[in-house]
């Protein structure tokens, strides 16, 4: 099998395409052959150190494919299609997966699709439905709106009768996330986002932010909620937050934040098909849609990594082994 593995921590240089034999599967395990994997943003933090981890990076969390071999008590049978988020290695042409993790996919439902949805629709499930649980008249604010998550943020908090204001970097992305949902989009590069925030809310501010981009907008994300809003920290693309004195949330109109992340919400095999199984029938209704931004094969994952982290793309993007 070939795989993506990261030796050092760093760029995206760092990653390399190796041989390694394919592994058998032991109890409770299945074998898949991976037809698509998920490039997130958490590939990035744990390639360049910023989650911590012990070296070598097995790089690739999310995937979708075929299972070849099951060990004993797996409750799985070879040539079931599934997907997965939170198992490592992905980026790979073969994964080793504890079977109680993985997500049968519903017909009509593609590798590609079920690749793109696991992480990055769950996220946006569980923050719009967990974190923040919009309701009809709630004002949110949906930073990077045109990115993986972003697109599905604005389609899911719209749908839980939510305004949408979104900050993008183009008009391309603008009109994107204008087709997911977002009643009002600020180009972040020409006006400053808060003063916009504040200028579309005659004022008032927001419920909620969803900030995936940590230190170049936390602070100002704090100024565009509404008293007792909140602030849904959920990523750092442009590097952690620095350290703040707590103070500042009583400033700000006795806001609160939260630092949430998937793996606490879908702990539970019955969270995690209760959260992939809204997901993944939502897109073979119609209901949600998926915008696949770019596919690479697996040997050109350091590419994908100098796209993603460059802003260059919009929706998810994809190796294919």
């Amino acid at each position: 099998m070939k795989r993506i593995l990261a030796r050092r921590h760093g760029g995206a240089d760092e990653m390399r395409l190796e041989e390694a034999p394919v592994p058998d599967p032991g109890p409770g395990q299945a074998l898949v052959r991976v037809e698509a994997a998920g490039v997130n943003f958490i590939d990035v933090y744990l390639r360049t150190g910023l989650y911590g981890g012990t070296l070598p990076v097995a790089m690739g969390l999310e995937g979708a494919g075929v299972v070849e071999t099951v060990g004993e008590g797996a409750g799985l049978a070879a040539g079931a299609r599934v997907a997965w988020t939170g198992i490592p290695g992905s980026y790979a042409t073969h994964v080793l997966a504890p079977a109680d993790r993985l997500v049968p996919l519903p017909a009509g439902i593609d590798a590609r699709s079920g690749a793109a949805a696991m992480l990055q629709g769950m996220t946006a499930h569980y923050l719009v439905h967990s974190t923040a649980r919009l309701a009809p008249g709630d004002a949110c604010l949906v930073h990077a709106a045109a990115g993986g998550v972003g697109l599905l943020l604005c389609q899911m908090a719209r749908s839980a009768g939510a305004r949408v204001i979104g900050t993008v970097s183009t008009a391309e992305k603008a009109a994107l996330s204008r087709a997911a949902g977002a009643g009002d989009v600020v180009l972040y590069r020409d006006e400053d986002f808060e003063a916009a925030v504040r200028r579309l809310t005659e004022g008032r501010g927001v419920r909620v932010v969803f900030d995936s981009v940590g230190k170049d907008t936390f602070e100002r994300s704090l100024g565009c909620l509404a008293p007792r809003g909140l602030c849904v920290l959920y990523g750092a693309s442009s590097g952690p937050v620095s350290p703040f004195d707590p103070q500042v949330l009583n400033a700000k109109g006795s806001v609160f934040l939260t630092r949430p992340s998937l793996n606490h919400h879908i702990a539970t095999r019955e969270e995690l098909m209760a959260r992939a199984g809204d997901v993944l029938g939502w897109i073979a209704q119609g209901k949600l849609k998926l915008r696949i931004g770019g596919e690479y094969p697996l040997a050109e994952a350091a590419r994908a990594h100098s796209d993603l982290e460059a802003r260059r793309t919009t929706g998810k993007l994809l190796l294919i082994p």
